[in-house]
């Protein structure tokens, strides 16, 4: 069997909350507070959940933008976390990032050909300046945009113009990995399909592997193969694309895609309104997290804490962090 190319297991990010005027640290907010997941080569892992669940810190602990707290991360049987900063620096060509907001993560004071040759430059892949110049207009031109913008600025641009540059930018080191976050959620929804559809045919021309952040389950089912569902920083579920959307087994999942628009009326859930507020990462509730918002929760459910196990249907790779979800399963139908 196929190793996976990225492994992670027991990922935590809990960030301290200081208070007084001598600041001290009087509790954490966990972000992130326990994640297993792997992503095999070649295949599109979407990550997807509320707000403030713990997605894009999820992302971003495992590309060490942000330190953890405790956990472990492989990619391709190394150890991210123990990589010092000049091999973590030579690893920055296989891992990626492309960026939610297509009008923060450029600098507006480069041009389209400084943003783009800076990385090459960096990992050394080009020196001379008519080298630069050809790699940047072959750049352009995979990502669908004129290679004659390449002086330009990125206020000449749209946002998907703006999208597209840094998706070329993540591009230009030839990574095999890239964490995709939330990278159409600030466009139109005409652009969006744009973007998605060059991010799948990159996918297949490169032989690209994604970890693909989103809130939008109808964009993850369009791109992914496989599906983890987060809540108040833990995965509740995960499996197959089809798997997961056909026969959801958590309560949370059933709740997210009652909320999913259907053009079909024969196809469209019976609509899940869960009540109250999302519990604060600072202070969790005990037991199954969900608990506090589950219309089908009993006493047990906040005592018992639990773990991702075999979800029922005898499908491969489908999990489910819930006690009662044969129960569960039996009260729906």
């Amino acid at each position: 069997m196929t190793e996976p190319l990225l492994s992670v297991r027991g990922l935590h990010k809990h960030f301290p909350i200081k208070r007084g005027l001598v600041p001290r640290i009087v509790g954490h907010v966990r972000a992130v507070d326990g994640v297993d997941f792997d992503v095999m080569p070649g295949q599109a892992v979407g990550l997807v959940g509320e707000s403030g669940c713990g997605k894009t810190t999820t992302g971003r602990c495992i590309l060490r933008l942000i330190e953890p707290t405790s956990g472990e991360v492989k990619f391709d049987g190394r150890d991210v976390m123990a990589l010092s900063r000049s091999a973590l620096r030579s690893l920055r060509r296989e891992i990626q990032i492309i960026f939610q907001d297509p009008f923060g993560s450029l600098n507006p004071r480069l041009t389209v050909f400084q943003t783009l040759a800076e990385p090459l430059r960096l990992h050394g892949y080009c020196t001379t300046q008519e080298e630069l110049r050809t790699e940047v207009r072959r750049l352009l031109l995979l990502v669908g945009l004129d290679p004659d913008y390449l002086d330009r600025y990125p206020h000449q641009f749209s946002g998907g113009q703006r999208q597209r540059v840094g998706i070329a930018r993540a591009l230009s080191v030839r990574p095999r990995f890239i964490v995709c976050d939330e990278p159409v959620s600030a466009l139109d929804v005409s652009v969006q399909a744009q973007i998605l559809n060059l991010l799948a045919d990159l996918r297949t021309e490169l032989g690209l592997s994604y970890l693909f952040i989103a809130h939008d389950l109808a964009v993850v089912r369009h791109l992914c193969d496989v599906v983890a569902v987060m809540y108040l920083g833990r995965i509740v579920e995960i499996g197959p694309v089809d798997a997961l959307f056909e026969n959801p087994q958590h309560p949370y999942t059933r709740a997210l895609l009652s909320a999913v628009p259907e053009v079909d009326p024969e196809a469209r859930r019976t609509r899940i309104l869960l009540e109250g507020d999302v519990p604060s990462p600072a202070n969790p509730p005990s037991g199954c997290r969900f608990h506090t918002r589950c219309p089908h929760a009993t006493a047990e459910c906040a005592v018992g804490d639990p773990h991702l196990r075999a979800a029922p249907g005898g499908i491969a790779g489908h999990q489910v962090a819930c006690d009662r979800v044969e129960a569960i399963a039996a009260e729906v139908g």
